[in-house]
């Protein structure tokens, strides 16, 4: 498998991007490298979708901590902080973001890709990810004000079971996720998909960002129009080779289920359940040991990780003001216990 640079998933924040280690400074970016896998002509040599590929970061891992969302169409335009920057009311907007800090909620707002507005281009929803209580609950509001005073619970709204996709399109935050995620979005959409362009999903340089909700499953460098990772949905699985995790999963849970699922072939959605995780090294060190043990059925699977920073500092999105280090992730052995035989394997890798 390819290198995995991952978050560390130490910030508590859902509508903050746990990406990177801190700044290191603001040298220059690395010098100029040959063309990656990208749309013809739209993306520079110095785009951090581009400068991640060239470099292998992986996307593994790096599902970020909110299980709770809501969602808002504004079929914009949106600025670099969507929510203050667009056409919701702005005395409304500090009391949602407000309120959503509180309560651990991502907000985000939403627009059909083929710029047709929903039944009114007012609905919004919350959504649920949390196991026993997965759904969406939709609405239309007569006034922004409402959805900052509505409860948040699944209480309010039509309930749907229905899988929705949200692509990252905010090119305010990122031209990254527009000139990539546009495309998936315009794809899921003619394939029949409930697909909605979302503004910023974090994890810029892995762009195509989609989020399949309620699962609260992230996809990066989604390729194409998307609808590989669709076909996979149909069938109830993962579009592993796309995976960036699970959201509300710790990094260490994320990184041994991805691990797993590649070893032993298992990518049902709900496959590899995370029974216990344990740090092995001290609290603090830049170095992270962990050991988490997954279920397989009857079974278990143990899998020991180390997480540490990359050795250089990179430029980890197009508008970072500081190079930064991200996070890279190694099994240290895996461990298969089933039918009381048990299997280990003690060779390291990178994710």
């Amino acid at each position: 498998m390819g290198p995995v640079t991952a978050h560390s998933g130490r910030d508590g924040d859902p509508g903050v991007d746990p990406d990177v280690t801190g700044p290191v400074g603001n040298g220059p970016p690395p010098a100029a490298r040959p063309p990656a896998n990208r749309p013809a002509g739209k993306l520079s040599d110095e785009r951090c979708s581009v400068r991640a590929a060239e470099r292998g970061d992986s996307p593994t891992a790096t599902a970020a901590p909110a299980v709770r969302w809501v969602l808002i169409e504004q079929p914009g335009p949106w600025g670099r902080d969507a929510l203050t920057q667009s056409r919701i009311d702005p005395l409304v907007a500090g009391r949602l973001a407000q309120r959503a800090r509180a309560e651990g909620v991502r907000l985000l707002l939403i627009r059909r890709p083929d710029a047709r507005a929903g039944a009114s281009g007012r609905r919004w929803a919350y959504v649920d990810g949390r196991e026993g209580r997965r759904g969406a609950w939709w609405s239309v509001r007569g006034s922004d004000a409402e959805i900052a005073d509505a409860p948040w619970d699944g209480s309010v709204g039509e309930r749907s079971d229905e899988l929705t996709y949200l692509v990252c399109s905010h090119g305010g935050h990122d031209a990254c996720c527009a000139l990539r995620g546009r495309p998936v979005a315009r794809g899921l959409l003619a394939a029949g998909a409930d697909v909605w362009e979302c503004s910023h999903l974090g994890g810029d340089r892995f762009a195509a960002n989609v989020v399949v909700l309620p699962l609260g499953i992230y996809y990066g460098r989604v390729p194409g129009d998307g609808t590989e990772v669709l076909a996979a949905h149909e069938k109830e699985q993962v579009a592993l080779p796309w995976l960036r995790g699970r959201a509300g999963l710790p990094p260490a849970v994320q990184a041994a289920q991805h691990h797993a699922r590649g070893e032993l072939g298992l990518l049902g959605v709900d496959d590899l359940p995370a029974r216990r995780t344990t740090r092995l090294s001290p609290a603090g060190d830049p170095v992270e040991q962990w050991e988490v043990v997954l279920a397989d059925g009857d079974g278990e699977v143990l899998v020991r990780l180390e997480c540490h920073p990359t050795a250089e500092a990179y430029r980890l999105t197009c508008s970072a003001a500081h190079d930064a280090h991200a996070r890279v992730w190694e099994v240290l052995s895996t461990e298969v216990s089933s039918g009381g035989r048990t299997v280990t394997s003690t060779q390291r890798r990178r994710l």
